[in-house]
């Protein structure tokens, strides 16, 4: 099921999102180069062949179904995905009725296949400080613009549906 709103005027749609620090793909890049460049200079190797690959493997397999299927469902809703533009519908149904944010599952998955691959404890060191800066500058920030723009629609469905898993 989607809640959908009129379309705003033009001049109203360049102010129409949530603001987020950063667009979420980049933070989650970000923080891996940071763990690599943390890595050169304190190594700390995490697993031996091959249980890191079928790790990493299995990692991005789950990541990328997450990610793919709640961008597919957005795009089916017709809503926007990235976090600069406007959003025009609240999505509630498939992954959505599970979690509120699929797609930062799977990129959290995908980030932890990727700490595998680079077969570094940094990563999962840094993982923490990530969902930090996602939780307060990302997830909050779109969760109080989804109040503001579809109210009461966007507070029954967080009631009922959890944040992460």
């Amino acid at each position: 099921m989607t809640q959908r709103e009129p379309s705003p005027p033009a001049a109203a749609v360049a102010r129409d999102n949530p603001g987020v620090i950063m667009q979420p793909p980049f933070l989650y890049a970000g923080f891996l180069v940071a763990a690599a460049l943390i890595d050169r200079a304190v190594p700390l190797a995490m697993v031996g062949e091959p249980a890191r690959w079928i790790l990493a493997g299995l990692l991005f397999l789950l990541g990328f179904i997450l990610a793919a299927s709640g961008t597919r469902l957005f795009r089916r809703a017709g809503t926007n995905i990235e976090t600069h533009k406007p959003s025009t519908t609240v999505v509630t149904h498939g992954l959505y009725k599970y979690s509120r944010n699929p797609i930062y599952l799977g990129l959290t998955a995908i980030y932890l296949s990727l700490m595998f691959v680079a077969n570094t404890w940094w990563a999962l060191i840094l993982l923490p400080a990530l969902l930090i800066v996602m939780r307060y500058g990302v997830i909050a920030r779109e969760e109080r613009y989804l109040e503001a723009k579809f109210g009461e629609a966007y507070t029954a469905y967080k009631a009922r549906v959890r944040r992460w898993i």
